[in-house]
Formats: C-alpha cells, structure tokens, sequence
C-alpha cells in the first residue's frame, strides 16, 4: 500500500471508487463461499467505461496478491472484479486466500490509463507512472506504487521492471527493448 500519493486522478467520485471496493470485496467472499460472483451491480457512467485495472490485496504490510489486466477489454466494474477474484485465488506466487482471511486483507485498486510506448526514459515520473518493459516475448510490469513504496529512482524502476520480465537488469539500455508508461488511479 502506498503511504504518498501516487498515480493520478481519473475522475472516479468517492461514490465510484467505494462501489469498485464492494464488487471487488463481493467478487472475492462469493468466491470463498463457493458462491457465484455477481454479474451485474447495476453500475453506470465510468464504471461501464473499458478501462485496465490491478487488484493487489495485502495483509498488514505483507502482499497476498496482485493481478490485473493492462488492456481495457471489459467495463471497469467487470474488469476489477474478476481481478479481484484472480488477485485472491490465481495469483500464483500465493495459496488461495481463505474465508478467514478475507476480513483482514485490504484491498488495492489501480485503474489505468492506456499505456504510451517511449524513447527516452528520461520520460519517466516516479509516482506518476507505472512501467511496461518488453523484449521477444518477455515482458514485465510494474505499477506506479512499487516504486514509491521501495524508494527507488528511475534507473533502479528500469531494472526491477527489467528483472520482473525475466532480462538483465540492465537490458532497458539495450536496442529491441520497448518501455511503455502508464498511470493508475490507486485507491
């Protein structure tokens, strides 16, 4: 969880960013109850909008687990949702959360915006902008947080984001490789 504020303003009332809590928060509890996930909330305006989003949940300080999707395929309430669900029972570096748990873990959301392939990294705003790092077919993604949370400069995001998609450290300085920043309205 990010002390400092980070990412952006997206536009989300507080009405908004609660509501996206409930889905996610239901989505999970259902989950744990062997329940279908709700389908429809009745949601409208920019929780109908495609938009990308992560689902992080911590216990304490502790990471319990965090997916999301980059792209916007689905109406945002749908896509942090099933992140949430993902976040809670796919992440695949955690065992699936429990009935027990579930009332001590926060719940994190980042909504995105769409990301915006760059040449110079020197592009690169910490606390403002997340990373996507890309060679062949490896990439790895960092949110705008992590970076804050970890007191990293630019150079040591590259090579975190590096190391995340499985490249040397250093292979953010090499020809092939694209960087892409995006911002994330964390709530």
């Amino acid at each position: 969880m990010a002390d400092k504020k980070v990412g952006v303003d997206l536009g989300l009332s507080a009405q908004e960013r609660q509501v996206l809590r409930d889905i996610a928060y239901q989505a999970i509890e259902n989950r744990c109850r062997g329940l279908p996930v709700p389908s429809s909330p009745g949601v409208s305006g920019k929780l109908e909008e495609p938009r990308g989003a992560f689902v992080c949940l911590h216990t304490g300080k502790d990471l319990r687990g965090c997916i999301g999707m980059i792209e916007a395929r689905k109406p945002l309430w749908e896509t942090v949702r099933d992140m949430a669900v993902e976040a809670a029972f796919g992440d695949p570096r955690f065992c699936a959360l429990s009935l027990e748990e579930l009332d001590q873990v926060h719940i994190e959301i980042s909504v995105l915006t769409p990301l915006r392939r760059i040449n110079d990294p020197s592009e690169i705003e910490i606390g403002k902008h997340g990373l996507v790092i890309r060679k062949g077919y490896r990439s790895g993604l960092l949110l705008p947080q992590v970076a804050v949370e970890h007191g990293w400069n630019r150079r040591q995001f590259l090579e975190w984001t590096c190391r995340k998609a499985g490249l040397p450290p250093n292979a953010w300085k090499e020809g092939g490789v694209e960087i892409s920043v995006f911002s994330a309205d964390v709530f």
